[in-house]
């Protein structure tokens, strides 16, 4: 039996950019459903099922971000901003609603279909109670709170346990400061970023093969981190 073709929802409000999206994501594989505003695009995220939306923020209707949050109000679908919006602002709080990743226009399309594949990666892993991360040199077993590297033990912290848990939970994408901060330490501590440089600072020499030009513990500038895994 042939595998079902993931549904991807489109939102966006000019015409040339949908057509360009839509034939670009045929080649990968993916069933295309158009939205030119914003009501329209929250009926069609339920009604057609969508395994995965692409959202501008400059709608004619509403701003994206509304989109955004009345969409994760009932769906864990991943949700892609695409937006002429590059101010670290604009990515912080489109984030923070419940996007999953952030790309700007002018955009490189390779660039946005890595992330829809990544996307559709992520929301199609079966959950499971196993949850290792395989780096170059290093393993982490979350579950178990074992870690190794080149086949010695290595010991993490509980706080260096759970701020890798958070980050595999939306890994190859980005977590924000805010997301991690709340989530790691508390909301008493969303604005301490002081704490996460220091703490991926010490992940990155365990982890990392080489700390200085990390693989795997990437920076987003002013937003956040992202987790990229070794497959």
């Amino acid at each position: 039996m042939a595998a079902l073709r993931p549904t991807v929802l489109v939102v966006e409000d000019e015409p040339e950019i949908r057509r360009f999206l839509r034939l670009a994501l045929a080649e990968e594989g993916c069933r295309v459903v158009e939205a030119g505003a914003g009501r329209r695009a929250m009926i069609d995220a339920g009604t057609h099922k969508a395994d995965l939306a692409i959202v501008d923020l400059g709608l004619p209707d509403l701003d994206g971000m509304e989109v955004i949050r009345a969409i994760r109000a009932w769906s864990p679908m991943p949700i892609l901003v695409l937006s002429a919006r590059a101010q670290e602002r604009s990515k912080i709080e489109a984030l923070d609603a419940g996007a999953d990743d952030y790309v700007t226009k002018p955009f490189a399309i390779g660039e946005l279909l890595a992330s829809v594949r990544v996307a559709l990666r992520r929301r199609a892993r079966p959950v499971t109670g196993d949850s290792v991360l395989i780096f170059e040199a290093a393993r982490v077993d979350l579950q178990r709170r074992e870690a190794s590297r080149e086949g010695r033990a290595l010991h993490l912290t509980p706080l260096e346990f759970r701020l890798l848990a958070c980050l595999a939970a939306r890994s190859g994408q980005i977590a924000t400061h805010r997301q991690l901060l709340v989530e790691v330490w508390g909301p008493a501590h969303e604005r301490d970023t002081h704490y996460l440089r220091i703490y991926m600072k010490q992940l990155r020499g365990k982890l990392e093969r080489d700390p200085l030009r990390p693989r795997h513990l990437l920076t987003e500038i002013g937003v956040g981190y992202r987790l990229v895994l070794d497959d």
